[in-house]
């Protein structure tokens, strides 16, 4: 009996040794995760976000905003003299890159920056921006700071509530475009499901109506794949239409030029707002124009409005991994004092997205405001232990006064 459980023993320490070889490891990581994945999804069966527990819904609440959201006073940028686009754009691909596990957006960005002469990879980007492999999200605000502090002779930004027409528009101008939207994974692929996914366009077709997209899907992407206008959109607008623009910098006036009154963000979100509400008018059960109604009302700290928004949007029905992108329902929690309602929303997240570090920083602020500092504290150090660049848990860490 003994040498059995020596025999054991020494069998699963060799393993243990085998998978730290960090090729092995390397290729076993992702497999390992996705078995997690699909091992949490038959304990905790169910495809949608679940609803906050302090918030229960016989009917949507509806909004009522004050008539005509205030716009910028501040001058209107120039605008780029209207040309007709031309029928069809198709600009030069960059050398296409296979995305590693959870790394889609760190791919997507390497290929746009490649357009410009930029000569790093993929794994330039996430060693700064995701240095754990089991991060499974990268924000559009992350991959804009990177360029900005990462290539010097370049700048980015995005906006939110963008058209087929206004991205059309960019590609003609010689400027490839980021745009981030939902897809169906194969079931295989960490327990199947709706996920997010970041897409390059570099041209389109305007007799087929399609935009040419640089895919790293490692399954079902690659190089000069084709997408219609229509399916772009359909899993577009689960991110608030969100776009993300590289372009040289010093050439921001033309930059303003082609996004005209989307220049002023203030502006882009007051627009955004108005086409959240005619979906919402249009049809009041579809979830993602409750959530991009609460996503922009943010950006004016109109925080009732908002959690109200993402309440209508959960009561509905979210994907369950919608949480793990996008992170509007905690600071609107937040700053209504909804702090249970914080806490309970994060650990749904965690349960089936662990290395979320966002949802880690919400939970430790709100365990904070209820008074459970070491509980806090450990939240912030756990999402520091996951992304160590992380610059909100870090500053988390100073304000309540504890080393990292």
């Amino acid at each position: 009996m003994l040498w059995f459980a020596a025999g054991g023993l020494a069998a699963a320490v060799l393993l243990w040794l085998t998978y730290r070889i960090p090729p092995v490891q390397f290729n076993l990581e992702w497999r390992l995760d996705s078995f997690s994945g699909i091992v949490r999804g038959w304990l905790h069966p169910g495809e949608t976000v679940p609803t906050p527990s302090g918030f229960v819904a016989a009917e949507l609440i509806p909004i009522r905003l004050p008539t005509g959201t205030p716009r910028p006073t501040s001058p209107a940028p120039p605008t780029a003299t209207p040309t007709p686009l031309p029928a069809s754009v198709a600009l030069p691909a960059p050398l296409w890159e296979k995305q590693d596990w959870n790394n889609c957006g760190p791919a997507t960005l390497a290929l746009g920056l490649r357009n410009f002469g930029w000569s790093g990879d993929q794994f330039t980007i996430s060693d700064l921006l995701k240095p754990d492999r089991g991060d499974k999200n990268v924000n559009v605000e992350e991959l804009v700071y990177f360029v900005r502090t990462q290539a010097g002779w370049l700048n980015a930004d995005f906006r939110v509530d963008g058209t087929v027409d206004q991205l059309k528009g960019l590609l003609a101008a010689g400027l490839p475009v980021i745009v981030e939207k939902g897809f169906i994974l194969g079931e295989g692929d960490g327990g199947g499901g709706w996920a997010g996914h970041y897409l390059l366009l570099t041209g389109y077709d305007e007799a087929s109506q399609v935009f040419i997209i640089q895919d790293t899907n490692p399954g079902t992407g690659g190089p000069d794949r084709k997408i219609s206008y229509a399916e772009l959109d359909d899993g577009w607008r689960a991110f608030n239409r969100v776009y993300l623009v590289i372009y040289p910098a010093g050439d921001d006036a033309r930059i303003q030029a082609l996004l005209g009154t989307d220049a002023d963000p203030a502006a882009n979100r007051a627009e955004a707002i108005d086409t959240a509400q005619a979906e919402i008018a249009a049809n009041p059960q579809d979830p993602y124009a409750w959530f991009n109604l609460g996503s922009n009302l943010i950006t004016f700290e109109r925080y009732g409005e908002a959690a109200t928004a993402f309440d209508n949007a959960l009561s509905i029905g979210l994907p369950w991994r919608f949480t793990r992108y996008q992170f509007g329902p905690y600071i609107a929690y937040f700053n209504q004092g909804r702090f249970q309602d914080v806490i309970d929303l994060a650990e749904t997240t965690l349960y089936r997205t662990y290395k979320a570090e966002e949802s880690l920083l919400w939970r430790g602020w709100a365990r904070f405001r209820l008074g459970d500092l070491n509980a806090a504290v450990a939240d912030f150090r756990e999402a520091l232990d996951y992304n160590p660049n992380y610059l909100d848990a870090q500053y988390a860490l100073e304000y309540v006064g504890a080393s990292p």
